[in-house]
């Protein structure tokens, strides 16, 4: 009979990921799966836990196995159909919580599974969230998410600013596809297994963002802030977009890598 330590052993894993998906398997805590390593498995727990060592040993994203990913300190429901938040997209919610006025109106595009727009809504209450996405199955998971953690979010469906007529929002934030067409990191790691709509945006990656910026005046208060996540070599193309367009305090700031990740600027 194999043991919690065993499994773990035989893995082929790294441990981190062989005990996140063992617990999840055994719907028990991590800490209590460590603390509980001796314990001799069923034949069925064993089988449940081997194959999701198997699924991820082929690629399978550990968020996708679980259903379950942290973003700014919020557990969130994770499924194929949406991209899996990533850490470096925690600086745009930081930013969009330092730069957005008490009580403003925020415009979430391209919500996915609603880690930004939930992240502003769970930390600032007060604030008026709307959330974008094109895709009905992205928006049904952002739904949950939202419930899950009470957050009081308007969920449009549609591309960027259609849906949302002549609104205007003190501040539009947006995590969009910006990988180019062919890039080869899209046959590596969790991309292989993410929806290429939500990564992929043109033969240069700033399809998306080009379509964002263009339209964010329009629906931008007086000053208002739009901010954008983007490639770590997107920054100064970014920059000069933001600048064709007339933007005002044009900049971009980096993550803990010290990778350009979020630019952005005022409206006139």
């Amino acid at each position: 009979m194999a043991t919690i330590a065993s499994l773990l052993a035989a893995s082929e894993l790294p441990p981190l990921e062989a005990q996140v998906l063992a617990a999840h398997a055994l719907a028990v805590p991590r800490a209590r799966l460590l603390a509980d390593q001796a314990r001799t498995l069923t034949d069925e727990d064993a089988r449940r836990i081997g194959r999701l060592f198997l699924r991820r040993r082929a690629g399978e994203p550990v968020a996708y196995l679980t259903g379950e990913r942290e973003f700014f300190g919020l557990s969130l429901a994770i499924t194929p159909e949406v991209l899996i938040p990533r850490p470096e997209t925690e600086l745009l919610v930081a930013l969009a919580l330092e730069l957005a006025p008490s009580g403003a109106r925020v415009l979430d595009l391209g919500t996915g599974s609603g880690a930004v727009a939930i992240a502003i809504a769970h930390e600032e209450p007060d604030m008026e969230v709307v959330a974008v996405d094109a895709s009905a199955d992205a928006l049904a998971v952002a739904r949950e998410n939202a419930r899950r953690h009470g957050a009081t979010i308007r969920f449009v469906y549609g591309g960027w600013y259609t849906g949302l007529a002549a609104e205007r929002f003190d501040m539009i934030v947006a995590n969009p596809p910006y990988v180019a067409e062919g890039d080869e990191h899209l046959e590596q790691g969790d991309l292989r297994f993410e929806p290429r709509a939500a990564l992929v945006s043109g033969a240069d990656g700033l399809d998306a963002i080009r379509a964002i910026v263009a339209g964010a005046q329009d629906h931008l208060r007086p000053g208002g802030w739009l901010l954008f996540e983007h490639g770590y070599d997107q920054g100064e193309r970014c920059r000069s977009l933001l600048a064709m367009y007339g933007y005002s305090q044009v900049q971009t700031w980096p993550d803990l890598a010290g990778i350009e990740r979020v630019s952005g600027a005022r409206a006139r």
